[in-house]
């Protein structure tokens, strides 16, 4: 059975299969800092895990855009606070245009539910 969370025209933020979660990709707020944006993208992804009966221990997999690969660093710091000590997921991390030229970090998450 497959199950669509947030669903609208062009995407769901969650769809759910087969004990498996896969999550929308997340940005931030247009114009805030890489650190800031990536702290956004985290909360949104806290709460749409704990929508989908998961949590960041159950995350398998993170890809994450970057609008410029200098703001590595930045965005890590972030990452390496949130993601919980024993629990990292395997990850992806690249350089891409993202949807809006203000958009830093954009990340998309697959989890275990």
């Amino acid at each position: 059975m497959i199950e669509r969370i947030d669903t609208a025209t062009r995407m769901s933020q969650i769809v759910k299969h087969n004990g498996t979660a896969y999550l929308a990709g997340q940005v931030g707020n247009a114009g805030e800092s890489v650190a800031d944006q990536t702290r956004t993208c985290i909360e949104k992804i806290e709460k749409l895990l704990e929508k989908a009966g998961s949590s960041p221990d159950k995350i398998l997999q993170a890809i994450i855009w970057l609008a410029d690969m200098k703001d590595f660093a930045e965005m890590n710091a972030v990452w390496d606070a949130w993601v919980p000590e024993g629990h990292a997921p395997a990850r992806a991390c690249g350089e891409a245009k993202l949807a809006r030229p203000d958009f830093t970090v954009e990340i998309i998450i697959t989890a275990a539910y």
